[in-house]
């Protein structure tokens, strides 16, 4: 038995995403545009979601963030 995803949080950390649909959903309100609607997320930082969770939970923005400093340290930028 699998445990069940919470898609509040990020299936990454653990941490709360702060999915704009999510909370909408939880309080019953209207959602907003997420913060994430501006993020391009690498395919790499979404290999590592773990498969029961795809779909399910979004990337929190310490993830997103981090995985972009690790490409632009990568690539020479950072």
């Amino acid at each position: 038995m699998t445990t069940p995803i919470d898609p509040s949080r990020c299936p990454l950390c653990g941490g709360a995403n702060q999915c704009a649909m999510e909370i909408a959903r939880a309080t019953g309100g209207q959602p907003g545009t997420c913060w994430c609607a501006g993020v391009d997320f690498p395919a790499e930082l979404l290999a590592r979601v773990p498969a029961d969770a795809r779909h399910q939970a979004c990337i929190c923005a310490a993830c997103a963030a981090s995985q972009a400093s690790l490409a632009a340290a990568s690539s020479g930028r950072a």
